[in-house]
């Protein structure tokens, strides 16, 4: 009966670590989606790292040929 009992309580604790390791996953993924979201948000609305002309920036140097 004692490894029944101690096979039940591995058992147990394996679903209880997989379940918290899936709450982890699900809470890391959701940060990054919402950093994501307010970073495209972000970029959409800021002008500040745009360009102010449509002329393609030039090399800072020369190639060598």
């Amino acid at each position: 009966m004692f490894e029944y009992d101690l096979h039940q309580t591995r058992s147990a604790e394996l679903i209880r670590r997989a379940q918290t390791y899936r709450l982890a996953k699900e809470a890391a993924s959701g940060r990054r989606a919402a950093r994501r979201e307010a970073a495209h948000r972000s970029a959409q609305d800021d002008t500040e790292g745009q360009s102010h002309s449509d002329r393609p920036r030039r090399h800072r140097f020369a190639r060598a040929v």
